[in-house]
């Protein structure tokens, strides 16, 4: 008798084959038969009128830190997601331990939009090593979770404040691959880092990846080679039309020292740079003439951003803004409602200093995305510029006064230009084989984006909205895809053999709803959720995670370890 039979459902098995009707047999947690199942079963899941495919896999995540106070990783398993995988852009929690805990909280803080309260809160650093780190997540996680290991992170380990402003020493570097290969003999699937401009510590300086030699580079990637099962993650700085010369050869050489694919994060699509992508896929290229692999990881949804007088992330690069941003609660709120402050804030965000985020300063452009106050009730879904007509302000002080009503918790978005074509170059890409679809940083910048949303955001838009791409295309990019370029062993296809991880959906209501703010995180603080439609059942290794939109509390994730979980996939 099997543990569970799905009856009736549709079939789509994550390798772009056409869909088919068949029941699909579960025991020990495994898929054992497809198709017409004569045993009995102790529970039977009727699928009738419903899509069934493989449990969706995340590749790029930064779920490492809320997985210890959030088993489940929430939202992503409610919109399908079964595999996720942290430690990425050299970010890892572990091999740090309690020396390095308050220096690493205040980064990812800071790089990764993580609240500080949360993260001082709701982690212990009592671990040494990264199998000590992943032997704790064993047994108590929804999902199954994969890490690499971050370069930010060792680097920290091995050189301690010397980790900023300069080239490591021999001795250093030494240490650093020795902390990389104990890392990866334990479990670690790869190596993260990251060389982006944007990329800054607690204190304001670059990351710590971001002072590494070209040779140390070198050395850190040679190092992965010796363990099988293993991958790459990098960031470079790259331009909307294209990597110089200089990164495309070293992405290469990376690659090709390791002898693994590399993949990179984040290829953007615009029609209103219809050259652009190709541009930076064509690093790929290079790159596979001198025998290595460069995939880049791509959203399917225009990437949007909320602004928060709370949080002042983006605000406060504009001139004269930080300083105001970073006073406490009740003194902020005094100074954003003080005229001189205001006019102060509105003339450094309109001088030529603020740059690109200037472009923000066309205050009436924003629009209220979600507001707290009962008197701001009528405003959500408003630009600023209406509010402000109504209220007979100048939009400057309309939009204060909204957001000192609510708290400071007012959500603002700029508009994004959005257009059929920018979907449709976007459905080119999705099929490009030099992309894969991901890129969702889940877990991370909580307060700007909830990135869970990328897999029903897929399917919603570009399959059942749109219908750029059919069902079976975009539940391979969602599966089988990534699951191979990563090598994860009998997961990302409906198999027989395969672990049972399976997600339900309904293919006439699949799709994501709008992000709000919750504050359900360690210390009171808040990030943005989404929830799921359509998404009727989700099963990781054969057991229900969530039901109709609910978490069951089962805790039937299993911890993925490179050579054990993973097989090595070549260039």
């Amino acid at each position: 008798m099997y543990d569970t039979l799905i009856r009736g459902g549709t079939v789509v098995d994550g390798t772009g084959a056409p869909a088919y009707r068949a029941d699909i047999a579960i025991e020990g947690g495994r898929i054992v038969e497809i198709g017409s199942p004569e045993a009995g079963a102790r529970r039977v899941v009727d699928a009738g009128g419903l899509v069934v495919t493989p449990g969706f896999v995340d590749l790029h995540t930064h779920y490492d830190a809320q997985l210890a106070w959030d088993a489940t990783a929430s939202p992503s398993p409610l919109h399908g997601v079964t595999t996720v995988i942290g430690g990425n852009c050299g970010f890892s929690l572990a091999p740090a331990g309690p020396l390095h805990a308050g220096y690493l909280s205040r980064m990812m803080s800071r790089v990764e939009g993580m609240p500080l309260e949360a993260l001082q809160a709701g982690l212990d650093w009592q671990w040494e090593s990264f199998g000590d780190w992943l032997g704790r997540l064993e047994g108590a996680i929804g999902v199954n979770a994969g890490f690499l290991v971050g370069h930010s992170t060792i680097r920290r380990v091995a050189m301690g404040d010397d980790a900023i402003g300069g080239p490591a020493g021999e001795e250093q570097l030494a240490t650093m691959r020795e902390l990389l290969q104990k890392a990866l003999g334990e479990g670690a699937l790869g190596l993260s880092t990251s060389q982006a401009h944007t990329h800054h510590d607690g204190e304001g300086s670059p990351v710590p990846s971001r002072y590494a030699s070209r040779a140390e580079l070198e050395a850190l990637a040679a190092a992965v080679r010796d363990y099988p099962g293993t991958t790459l993650e990098l960031i470079v700085p790259g331009c909307l039309n294209g990597f110089s010369a200089e990164e495309v050869e070293l992405m290469g050489t990376l690659s090709v020292l390791a002898g693994r694919p590399a993949n990179w994060n984040v290829l953007g699509v615009s029609a209103m740079n219809p050259e652009g992508a190709w541009k930076q896929l064509a690093a790929s290229d290079a790159v596979a003439e001198r025998g290595g692999r460069l995939v880049a990881l791509t959203l399917p949804h225009t990437m949007k951003i909320r602004l928060s007088f709370l949080s002042g992330t983006i605000l406060d690069g504009l001139p004269g803004w930080r300083e105001v941003l970073a006073l406490p609660l009740e003194e902020r709120i005094r100074a954003l409602m003080d005229p001189a402050v205001r006019a102060r804030l509105d003339e450094g965000a309109h001088s030529k200093e603020a740059g690109i985020i200037g472009a923000l300063a066309h205050w009436r452009m924003l629009v209220f995305e979600e507001v707290f106050a009962p008197q701001n009730a009528g405003y959500e879904g408003s630009s600023v510029g209406e509010v402000a007509e109504q209220r007979g302000q100048s939009p400057f002080d309309a939009m204060l006064d909204v957001v000192v009503a609510d708290g400071l918790r007012t959500g603002l978005r700029p508009p994004i230009p959005e257009s059929e074509a920018d979907w449709e170059l976007r459905a080119e890409v999705w099929r490009d084989p030099r992309t894969v679809v991901g890129g969702s940083d889940a877990g991370a910048h909580l307060d700007t984006m909830c990135g869970a949303i990328y897999s029903t955001s897929l399917l919603g838009e570009g399959v059942r909205k749109r219908s750029l791409l059919t069902m079976e295309e975009a539940v391979e990019q969602l599966t089988d895809v990534p699951a191979r370029l990563y090598g994860l062993l009998d997961r990302g296809r409906l198999a027989e053999g395969y672990w049972a991880d399976v997600v339900l959906l309904d293919p006439e209501k699949v799709g994501h709803g709008p992000e709000r703010t919750r504050y359900d995180l360690p210390g009171g603080a808040s990030r943005l959720y989404a929830e799921a439609e359509g998404i009727e059942r989700v099963l990781v290794n054969g057991l229900d995670v969530a039901v109709e939109g609910d978490f069951t509390g089962a805790l039937a994730g299993q911890v993925l370890r490179s050579g054990v979980d993973t097989v090595t996939v070549s260039p």
